[in-house]
């Protein structure tokens, strides 16, 4: 979350799509219908996404992972029908703690820095690419409901909670704004079919290319690792909330693409492993200090000195202009915006933001202090477009004279804060000391030496709890699995 006014605008991120899942049938057994080049309007219309998207996903990654990413999307693109020309794509590698990739007509194509360290070799970038090169060139994006086509990529919570709990009004358009929660709903808006159609693109790609077309396949039985892991550490059953459990889980789509690679009659080997990991060394991994951290259930801001606690069951996912909490049943959005010193009046205008269409609430603004910030909060009972009832409770703090945070929880009717009444109340400042004790955490390669075993190298990670899956998950490896002395493998550190 950064520092100023949140800004609540974008929309041209409505045309991207990530790693998500699909139908039946192999690219063998039918045909699928790509397009031989990029129309101008498409063009000008990735052009004019583009610098919103890179706004909105903590801009590009500044790092020599940049250039690397960008030659093999290239490589990657020149094999699909839409271009002969390496420089017709714009391939970005993102500043973002979200494990997601996407890309937009026109010929651009994003990755995030937290999923390439996912990867373990260049074949796996050049399938997550090619799956997402495989999007645009089958026109999935012109292809999805006009309903859609105005959502932002950090808006997925939004759209799926918008479509489920706040429909489209002031309430969702607000909701919506600044929240990402990771790969899996990135790409609610694609079909699974669309989805299998990128994959199988992807896989042929890849095999043109001269890669191992099974790259695609081991990538998404990483990703689904990873997304088992992260509900682990959330305290969460399910990676996928209540509200979108008719989205299958990535590992329904590893069988199906291996079995496609096998039938492209490749017999390419070809992974470049150490230098993807020569090249990946180093990346910055997790959440950027500088926007906040989220560590277990907490959210931290070293630069802005707060803090707060999310309850067991709740995700917290950092967006670019806000922190999002999820859980089955309610949500929480926290956030910043002009502040004139007034803490009812700031209340107050949050309301007026969520009712929407001219319309200024009523609210009755109750005074309080919070761990020692002084603190107002609002409630109301409000409707979405299709007439259910919502709790909608504002709760803002003073930080400084011009600076205030605020929540806004939503919850089924009759609830009122629910389960997230801890959450608000937990909300203070950090001290000195806890703020400079916020570190960077960067991916670094070891050498495996004799004796070396994944318990003894998952000790040297840092973080505190389930050291082993986390770094068996990095490397792609499973549970026993001898590593083998002089061998590379990926680790996290400070």
């Amino acid at each position: 979350m950064a520092r100023g006014y949140v800004r609540f605008c974008l929309g041209a991120a409505a045309l991207a799509g990530g790693l998500t899942l699909a139908a039946t049938g192999t690219a063998q057994q039918r045909q699928i219908q790509t397009v031989n080049a990029m129309s101008q309007a498409e063009r000008a219309e990735g052009a004019k996404a583009h610098p919103e998207l890179l706004a909105e996903f903590g801009g590009l990654y500044d790092g020599p992972q940049a250039a690397y990413v960008t030659s093999v999307g290239r490589r990657i693109a020149v094999q699909s029908s839409l271009s002969s020309q390496q420089n017709d794509f714009t391939i970005s590698l993102l500043n973002s703690s979200v494990n997601n990739a996407f890309a937009i007509p026109g010929g651009y194509v994003y990755v995030t820095r937290q999923l390439m360290a996912l990867m373990n070799d260049e074949a796996e970038l050049a399938g997550v690419l090619g799956h997402e090169i495989g999007h645009v060139a089958a026109q999935h994006g012109k292809k999805r409901q006009s309903a859609a086509q105005r959502n932002s990529i950090l808006g997925v919570l939004g759209q799926v909670l918008v479509g489920v709990v706040a429909g489209d009004s002031g309430l969702g358009q607000v909701l919506q704004r600044g929240i990402g929660t990771g790969a899996q709903l990135l790409t609610l808006k694609f079909s699974r079919t669309q989805e299998y159609e990128a994959d199988d693109l992807g896989i042929r790609y890849l095999a043109k290319a001269g890669y191992d077309p099974r790259a695609l396949s081991s990538m998404l039985a990483s990703l689904a690792a990873q997304t088992t892991l992260d509900s682990r550490t959330q305290g969460q059953s399910s990676g996928i909330p209540e509200w979108a459990s008719t989205h299958p889980d990535p590992a329904s789509r590893v069988k199906r693409a291996l079995t496609n690679a096998q039938a492209t009659g490749s017999r390419s080997t070809v992974r470049n492993a150490e230098v993807f990991l020569s090249n990946l060394d180093g990346v910055l991994y997790g959440d950027d200090p500088k926007e906040g951290i989220v560590s277990g259930q907490q959210f931290l801001h070293p630069a802005f000195k707060l803090k707060f606690t999310a309850p067991n069951g709740y995700a917290i996912q950092n967006g670019t202009s806000a922190v999002s909490i999820v859980g089955q049943t309610g949500q929480a959005q926290f956030s910043g915006t002009a502040y004139n010193g007034d803490l009812t009046a700031y209340v107050q205008g949050i309301f007026t933001q969520l009712a929407g269409q001219g319309q200024r609430p009523s609210i009755e603004v109750r005074r309080s202090s919070i761990n020692g910030l002084p603190a107002a909060w609002g409630a109301a009972s409000m409707s979405n477009s299709q007439g259910k009832r919502l709790d909608v409770t504002v709760v803002a703090y003073q930080f400084g004279p011009s600076t205030a945070y605020h929540f806004i929880v939503v919850n089924p009717a009759g609830q009122g804060l629910g389960a997230l009444g801890s959450l608000v109340n937990s909300v203070s400042r950090m001290s000195d000391t806890e703020a400079s004790g916020v570190r960077t955490r960067r991916v670094r390669l070891v050498t495996v030496r004799n004796g070396d075993t994944a318990n003894s190298l998952a000790g040297r990670m840092a973080y505190t709890d389930y050291q082993l899956d986390r770094f068996l998950v990095l490397n792609g490896l499973a549970a026993n699995t001898p590593l083998k002395a002089g061998s590379r493998v990926k680790i996290i550190t400070y």
